[in-house]
């Protein structure tokens, strides 16, 4: 068994054929606070991120790989490694699956997956989520898996005209 597959996923690269599931994500307005985004992007944009994903995590600072239900190949949500730090040898971590996909376990199985690789084969220290106070399926499902609250933003994140905390998050390498 690989290291990025489970019983029912997988964790694998961006693929040209996913270029309809980033434009779904990219562009849902009400995942915009969590990216800091706040403009649609093109299709031709997307396209381009998507060849250029291969590049390595150690120049992009960061890495997206797509969840995959391996009984159909169907592509169910991604997960990230963002604000990659070598030096201090730690990232942030994020996980999306796809509404119809949800509560079914498949966040778990893919935070099962990628920690290890992380810990393991990057050979970081630390990992972060970064979760609103209201998300308890977020917090729920990290702290499962050993995730400590470590500290609280303050009106962090400006969302539909309301300030919101933002919940720091994290796993040590012990």
């Amino acid at each position: 068994m690989s290291l990025l597959n489970k019983d029912r996923i997988a964790l694998r690269a961006l693929e040209p054929l996913d270029i309809d599931l980033l434009l779904a994500v990219e562009n849902n307005t009400d995942l915009w606070f969590v990216s800091e985004s706040n403009l649609p992007l093109s299709k031709a944009i997307l396209e381009s991120y998507i060849e250029n994903a291969s590049q390595d995590i150690y120049e992009a600072k960061q890495l997206r790989l797509v969840v995959e239900e391996t009984t159909n190949s169907q592509a169910i949500g991604l997960i990230d490694l963002f604000d990659f730090t070598p030096q201090h040898k730690r990232a942030g971590i994020g996980v999306l699956i796809h509404e119809q996909y949800q509560k079914a376990g498949f966040a778990s199985e893919a935070l099962a997956l990628l920690i290890p690789y992380c810990f393991k084969t990057l050979h970081l220290h630390q990992l972060f989520a970064n979760i609103t106070p209201d998300n308890q399926h977020s917090i729920a499902l990290f702290m499962g898996y050993g995730f400590k609250n470590n500290g609280e933003k303050k009106d962090w994140l400006y969302v539909n005209g309301a300030f919101k905390n933002e919940l720091i998050f994290q796993l040590m390498n012990e």
